[in-house]
């Protein structure tokens, strides 16, 4: 039986089934039934009319992580959920630029997000997904490029004659739908990645729950923020990575910008450890990636500040400093953690508005929001973590708006 999403996908590809498409108005969730039933009486296919809407609708929702360019684009609701957001795909880009490449490989290019930025740049784009339908989505969105060849087969399969560089999508999940970890469980696998590197520089894109241990000798680990959400990790060989660095994160604003960038070198602390101390008058929470490079020991050099516990990733100093990389609060009282000491303590400040923070604490904060049975006008940051080994509670306001 044919798959009536691919059948409207494929009604979609037509030159007429593109011309309906880009004749619709900007996607109004409100108006697309009454638009659908106006599209049918003038006589459009139902199939090919339901898949227009489809595309308009992602097109709308692809806007904020794929860019203007979206608009035109052909998607799928699986390839806009894996592609990679237009500011990471960009810095991707300026690395193989700035290798020389004159021909990219993108293996697993899904609807080809990473390949038509590539391909903006300048770089010829060899695109290949194994399947049918996102590889003719891929063909679409890389039409307008000349030097660009996209084919449906098996990435391990692929010949990448005159191919100068490759980046490689691998898929992260098993047979079972769960998330996929460690690359070396990915298909295809980090060795597979590794045999290319033999041959040319290699960047290859990974879950952020990568152990730094599989990182192969040589190769760059770099792990990437968008408004403090950790989108991706990536590994980079050759030319691809940065000489003497293993680890590094950036830090890119959800307003857009250049971000940070922070990496091995940042941190003097990475033979023995930071300083512990006890907790100052403001408290920083290091933004996740950096958390998860391990690099922590940057944001305590850039505070001239201290951990709280040698195990939990909270910086405390004794200055007000707004850090990109990390978040910042006044810390008004610390305190051992009680339900009915916080508790008191909130309504004694008229606090009805919490913002919960945790670490190294099983305390989960919707169930203690609940618990506390706050009412007031005022709103606090309660930070919920170990201090010297110690369960404690500390009780902040924000340095600045997120």
């Amino acid at each position: 039986m044919e798959d009536p999403a691919a059948a409207g996908l494929a009604a979609v590809l037509t030159p007429a089934g593109r011309a309906l498409l880009d004749g619709l108005p900007p996607y109004d969730e409100a108006g697309a039934m009454a638009l659908g039933e106006r599209l049918r009486a003038q006589g459009h296919d139902p199939a090919l009319v339901a898949a227009a809407l489809t595309q308009s609708r992602l097109r709308a929702r692809a806007v904020a992580k794929l860019g203007g360019r979206a608009r035109t684009m052909l998607l799928t609701a699986t390839g806009l959920e894996q592609a990679t957001r237009r500011e990471v795909a960009e810095r991707h880009a300026d690395r193989f630029v700035a290798t020389g490449a004159g021909r990219v490989a993108d293996l697993g290019c899904g609807v080809g997000g990473d390949a038509v930025v590539v391909a903006d740049r300048g770089p010829g784009v060899l695109a290949v997904d194994r399947d049918p339908a996102t590889a003719a989505v891929a063909a679409a969105n890389l039409a307008p490029y000349p030097a660009a060849e996209v084919r449906c087969e098996d990435v391990a399969a692929t010949d990448l004659a005159g191919v100068d560089a490759v980046w490689l999508d691998p898929a992260r999940r098993d047979a079972a739908g769960r998330r996929v970890l460690d690359p070396r469980r990915a298909s295809p696998p980090l060795s597979f990645a590794e045999a290319l590197a033999a041959e040319r520089p290699v960047g290859v894109k990974t879950a952020p729950g990568i152990d730094h241990d599989v990182v192969p000798a040589g190769w760059e680990c770099q792990w990437t923020s968008v408004g403090g959400d950790v989108v991706e990790a990536a590994l980079w060989s050759g030319a691809l990575a940065r000489p003497g660095v293993r680890r590094s994160a950036v830090v890119l604003p959800a307003t857009g910008g250049a971000g940070v960038v922070v990496d091995d070198a940042d941190d003097p602390f990475a033979d023995g450890g930071p300083p512990v101390g006890p907790v100052g008058t403001h408290l920083y929470e290091p933004d996740g990636a950096v958390v998860r490079a391990g690099l922590v020991g940057a944001v305590v050099a850039a505070t001239g500040g201290r951990l709280v516990d040698p195990t939990i990733a909270y910086v405390t100093a004794d200055a007000a400093l707004d850090l990109p990389t990390a978040a910042g609060y006044v810390v008004d009282e610390v305190m051992p953690f009680s339900l009915k000491g916080l508790r008191q303590r909130l309504r004694e400040r008229g606090v009805g508005r919490l913002v919960v923070k945790k670490r190294g604490t099983a305390v989960e904060p919707e169930e203690l929001r609940r618990r506390l049975r706050l009412e007031g006008p005022h709103e606090a940051v309660v930070v919920l973590t170990r201090v010297a080994g110690r369960q404690s509670a500390l009780v902040c306001r924000a340095l600045r708006s997120p």
